[in-house]
């Protein structure tokens, strides 16, 4: 049933020479990922960047943040809503995040019969960086910054290479000697395919998309802090309007939404795992007005706090 749906997800009716092998390959992986979970929850595995996910109906938008990695979606469907942007991603796409982005993420197809299967992997920066040093690119950087997010089709050397990192599994002696290996090569696939624009701004040294990354990174460790927009600018050595405007382009909101999502997401889980109060919350992530956090709390979640870490405790 999943090698059906695939063939049609990637060869309509006409099936093209060379694709066969492609089409196995990602039969095997939902094999695989199907294996492992095989009820519906989040799957951390051995390897500890590589997650697995299952669910069997469709899921309400879940406001999270996104760090660098890669998603695959196996089976059924998933949204991913960056501002006013979607991507939506089915069986045999990936999504590609190069920076933290606060995003809402959803299940939009799946059911007993069919679930939803995922695969998480995270990416590391520094082997990135490593990796696209070595390289010679064809194409050129295409703009001086694009969004930090984008999706594309699995093409069957990357499959291959993923349906390798999960056999691994089953070999745990091997992890720590072969998983390395593997990740490098995913990042060369992932480079000198079509998420390679993506992730070279993330690396390209004085580029205006590292610039912007640089600052994501330090605003990630510091958004608590009485922090003017300005001052962002002038860590990123850029006027405060190009600054804006780079900024923009690679997260997909201003610096001030930006950091307003960091301050609400970390404030729901200091609620949620350290059983906080709403206004104490406010106070440790840097709102000054109790009021002003439950309004923008309350915007962001679609409940107030109170309401909102109830339910999310009722579901749990």
């Amino acid at each position: 049933m999943v090698l059906d749906w695939v063939l049609k997800f990637f060869c309509g009716d006409n099936m093209k020479p060379g694709q066969t092998t492609t089409l196995a390959s990602a039969d095997n992986l939902a094999q695989l990922v199907g294996d492992i979970a095989q009820t519906d929850g989040d799957y951390t595995t051995q390897i500890p960047a590589l997650t697995i996910y299952r669910r069997s109906a469709a899921t309400d938008p879940m406001p999270c943040i996104y760090g660098l990695g890669l998603g695959i979606t196996v089976q059924g469907g998933k949204r991913v809503t960056l501002g006013d942007e979607i991507f939506d991603y089915g069986p045999g796409q990936s999504l590609v995040t190069s920076v933290d982005l606060p995003v809402a993420s959803y299940v939009t197809r799946a059911d007993s019969a069919e679930p939803y299967l995922g695969v998480r992997l995270e990416l590391d920066g520094r082997v990135i960086a490593q990796v696209a040093a070595e390289m010679d690119f064809a194409v050129p950087l295409k703009v001086a910054t694009s969004r930090a997010m984008s999706v594309e089709t699995l093409d069957g050397g990357l499959l291959d290479a993923l349906i390798r990192l999960i056999r691994l599994l089953d070999e745990p002696h091997l992890i720590p000697l072969v998983v390395p290996l593997i990740q490098q090569e995913i990042i060369v696939r992932l480079l000198n395919g079509g998420h390679g624009q993506t992730l070279r701004h993330l690396v390209t040294v004085g580029a205006p998309g590292q610039q912007i990354a640089k600052v994501i990174a330090w605003l990630k460790q510091n958004f608590t802090a009485d922090i003017p927009i300005d001052d962002l600018a002038t860590r990123a050595h850029m006027s405060p309007s190009t600054f804006r405007q780079h900024f923009r382009a690679v997260a997909g909101m201003s610096p001030l939404q930006y950091l307003k999502h960091l301050r609400l997401q970390d404030a729901r889980q200091l609620m949620l795992n350290e059983d906080l109060d709403a206004s104490s919350a406010a106070l440790r992530v840097g709102y000054e007005s109790a009021s002003q956090f439950s309004r923008e709390y309350t915007r962001l979640f679609g409940a107030p706090p109170l309401r909102d870490i109830k339910r999310l405790r009722e579901s749990a």
